[in-house]
């Protein structure tokens, strides 16, 4: 009699703690959904269903959040533009033409990534201050572009490296200068590592609470970060609007993650094999 458990059975204790391990992960978020479509007073003492769900948080959220929202959406795309317009092409200089002191450069890129954003952010009040970029959305895409140009830089030009440099010598070959073989061969051609990078762009600006804590100090220019963390002193006794709030500022960076997966995949790993 064969006693060795088939290949379905020896998975089965894996797939069980992996289904387990998902349900922890997720149940954070499950709670801000839940939270979000329950009036309460308080988020323990909200049901762990929403037996009569209501949309009047998503109402007041929009209502008091609808410009923050749209603050940040401006600075995120701004700073995905600006940063792919200097990464890209610094990163096809870095891969295309080897010169002196490349390395060190990049080491120099590798470096700033173990940089705090705190201090960053110290660094540019005094600078910004001077230039009137205080409490200014062009400051902020500037300060989101800065921190964000190193890494996109380093990830482009791990992805442009590994292109066949035949391919753009047959270009200037035809005829074809160095920008326009660029923009018409390697920028498509690296199309899954720009899009990874805009991606990681927008999240981190997205998601930013420290750059926009320091460079602001008025309610003019308030990303949705800041809004929650002023939404949560004003309304702790209604966590339905703040749980509300939460959820619709999770949406651009969960529909981007669901649409442009597979660049991502794509992107983050090609640049590693040659």
């Amino acid at each position: 009699m064969n006693m060795n458990p088939s290949p379905s059975a020896r998975r089965l204790p894996m797939t069980v703690l992996g289904v387990l391990f998902l349900a922890v992960m997720l149940f954070p978020v499950y709670w801000m959904v839940n939270s979000s479509l329950q009036t309460s007073s308080g988020a323990a003492n909200t049901a762990f269903f929403p037996i009569r769900p209501t949309l009047e948080g998503y109402a007041k959220a929009i209502s008091e959040q609808g410009g923050n929202f749209v603050t940040s959406l401006t600075i995120a795309l701004g700073s995905v533009v600006l940063t792919l317009v200097v990464a890209t092409p610094a990163a096809y200089g870095l891969a295309r033409f080897r010169t002196r002191g490349t390395n060190v450069f990049l080491l120099v890129l590798l470096v700033t990534q173990m940089i705090p954003v705190m201090v960053l952010a110290n660094a540019l009040y005094p600078l910004f201050n001077t230039l009137n970029l205080l409490n200014d959305v062009t400051g902020l895409i500037l300060a989101n572009t800065a921190a964000g140009i190193p890494f996109a830089v380093l990830l482009i030009r791990a992805f442009m490296g590994a292109i066949p440099r035949a391919l753009v010598e047959a270009a200037l070959v035809d005829g074809a200068g160095h920008l326009r073989a660029f923009l018409s061969i390697v920028v498509p051609i690296s199309k899954n590592a720009i899009v990874t990078a805009a991606l990681f762009t927008f999240l981190s600006t997205w998601s930013d609470f420290l750059l926009a804590l320091t460079l602001t100090s008025t309610p003019d220019v308030r990303p949705i970060t800041l809004g929650i963390y002023d939404y949560i002193s004003a309304q702790t006794q209604d966590w339905s609007p703040v749980m509300a709030t939460a959820v619709l500022a999770s949406v651009p960076a969960a529909l981007l993650l669901i649409f442009a997966q597979r660049y991502i995949a794509a992107g983050a790993v090609s640049g590693a094999v040659k």
